[in-house]
């Protein structure tokens, strides 16, 4: 293409243009009989939200509140987690003592913060359906999957290297 070629409707005058697009002339004003008469209005002329099931919100809030009991009396347990497992040592009735505190003090804050974080973003996103009319009481049982997930993974890094822990678990104590 030549730079010198003229572009779609550069040349054509205002009135060239309002012909080819199907309009009236400028100065052309249509008779008042020719005037369609407005519309009527439609009955959901906005996008309705839909209305979020009673029990599904029951549902939602309930499981939510269980959830934030959880992530209160859980936390102490995770910022003392060298602690936490040392007693989970004794309580599966293996020998030895925990002595990966450095570790676990690390990971036992990264899993109360992800703990934290998983259920802040469980609630955002529970309330953002519940906002929008959508069924949400799976997500706090979504939520808790995948931050107890993330949470476990945490704490397995300071449990198996732990050479009480990795002791315990291949020679189980007999019982």
């Amino acid at each position: 293409m030549s730079a010198d070629r003229p572009q779609y409707g550069e040349y054509a005058t205002p009135e060239e243009q309002r012909a080819r697009a199907g309009l009236p002339p400028l100065g052309h004003q249509p008779a008042p009989a020719s005037v369609p008469p407005p519309a009527a209005p439609r009955a959901q002329a906005a996008p309705a939200r839909r209305s979020v099931n009673r029990v599904d919100r029951v549902i939602t809030f309930a499981l939510l509140g269980f959830g934030l009991v959880n992530v209160l009396t859980s936390i102490g347990g995770y910022t003392d987690l060298g602690t936490t497992l040392n007693r989970t040592l004794e309580l599966l009735g293996m020998d030895g003592e925990f002595t990966n505190f450095a570790a676990a003090r690390v990971w036992g804050i990264v899993a109360a913060v992800a703990l934290m974080a998983g259920y802040a973003g469980t609630v955002w996103l529970a309330f953002r359906r519940l906002n929008r009319g959508r069924s949400s009481w799976w997500v706090p049982l979504l939520g808790f999957v995948v931050t107890m997930l993330l949470v476990s993974a945490c704490v397995a890094v300071p449990m198996f290297g732990d050479p009480a822990f990795t002791q315990g678990l291949v020679n189980p104590p007999a019982g």
